[in-house]
């Protein structure tokens, strides 16, 4: 947060086309399936026999990120981040995406290095191909919209609507780090705000810091239920809160579901840091959100494929519809399930 005097080139010194040659001139290929990137009115993809997934996410400056703790390079990365996750949660291989970004005057063209420089970044460890976009101006600060793409053989696509009552629900790594993250970094902000002298010391929050400002998307898990030798029957990203993803399964396969409190995976930080904030650790593993962990149900003759593998919790099942969907406490009082998670447009999402 300290004064910065390095020299600032105006976007308008480069111009919209000139400006994207410029962020793009590191931008390499790595997938065949790329036949013609960057360059063109048009990228060409090539997916062969592969069904093509689609996604899209865009994120705005003061609703989505706080420039005052959020770097531009660890924006870029966790943009990218947001939208791979979309294209695993299809138990899909992310490929190629497209990069869109509206900025106003006030960023130079060094900042958007900064945030291309974690673009390309996420591209390269994730083997993805940036492959377009567009710049523009903004009036309003900076929003990044990112489109990724993906493929997958038809029958290995997994969709939120095949969970079957008796499934296992399944959850990967360990949730409510990032949210308690955020509040670590926000505690941060209003005591720069009183004092701007003061050095925060976030080495004993950093696992909750890294999981806010540089999440990684669970590439890993497709490959790994396929050796496994494991179809989930549904699936989706948690980047909402726990019960938010839970209820999105549960209306659209048509089930209910029992959650057991004692099973979620909470890190050992976010426990302690929950108690330093007073706040109940099973709140923000259900509402906090931005974990981008991939929920999932197995049928339940998997289990033995799966139990005891590092990278699965086992947090509960699905049940008949009529049932509803529950958190099963672990006083095994059984408490109705609500959507209370991050929503862009109001308090509570109740999608």
């Amino acid at each position: 947060m300290s004064e910065d005097n390095s020299p600032k080139t105006s976007l308008s010194e480069l111009g919209e086309f000139g400006l994207i040659d410029h962020l793009t001139r590191f931008v390499e290929l790595y997938q065949p399936s790329t036949l013609k990137g960057i360059g063109d009115d048009a990228a060409i993809i090539d997916h062969e026999n592969f069904a093509t997934v689609v996604t899209t996410d865009m994120l705005v400056e003061g609703v989505h990120f706080d420039l005052a703790y959020m770097p531009l390079k660890h924006l870029g990365y966790k943009a990218v981040m947001v939208n791979l996750s979309d294209i695993y949660a299809m138990n899909a291989e992310a490929t190629q995406l497209t990069v869109s970004i509206a900025a106003s005057n006030r960023f130079p063209v060094e900042a958007l290095e900064e945030l291309y420089a974690g673009i390309t970044l996420a591209a390269k460890t994730y083997n993805v191909d940036v492959i377009g976009g567009d710049t523009t101006s903004s009036t309003s600060g900076l929003v990044i919209s990112i489109t990724a793409l993906g493929k997958a053989e038809a029958e290995k696509i997994t969709k939120r609507d095949g969970a079957q009552p008796n499934d296992l629900l399944v959850v990967t790594g360990d949730i409510g780090a990032a949210y308690m993250g955020l509040q670590v970094l926000e505690r941060e902000k209003q005591v720069f705000k009183v004092n701007p002298n003061a050095q925060p010391d976030l080495e004993p929050y950093s696992y909750l810091v890294e999981r806010q400002l540089k999440p990684e998307a669970r590439k890993d898990i497709s490959s790994l239920l396929a050796a496994l030798e494991v179809q989930p029957t549904s699936m989706i990203d948690i980047s909402d809160g726990l019960s938010s993803e839970i209820i999105h399964l549960c209306k659209n396969s048509k089930v209910g579901a029992n959650l057991f409190e004692e099973k979620i995976p909470l890190d050992p930080a976010v426990i302690s840091v929950c108690e330093e904030f007073n706040i109940d650790s099973t709140t923000i593993a259900l509402n906090g959100g931005e974990d981008y962990e991939l929920l999932f149900t197995v049928d339940q003759k998997d289990f033995d494929k799966i139990k005891g593998n590092p990278n699965f919790t086992i947090i509960g099942h699905m049940t008949e519809e009529r049932e509803g969907m529950h958190l099963v406490t672990r006083g095994n009082q059984k408490i109705p399930m609500k959507a209370q998670g991050w929503n862009t447009f109001g308090d509570t999402n109740d999608e």
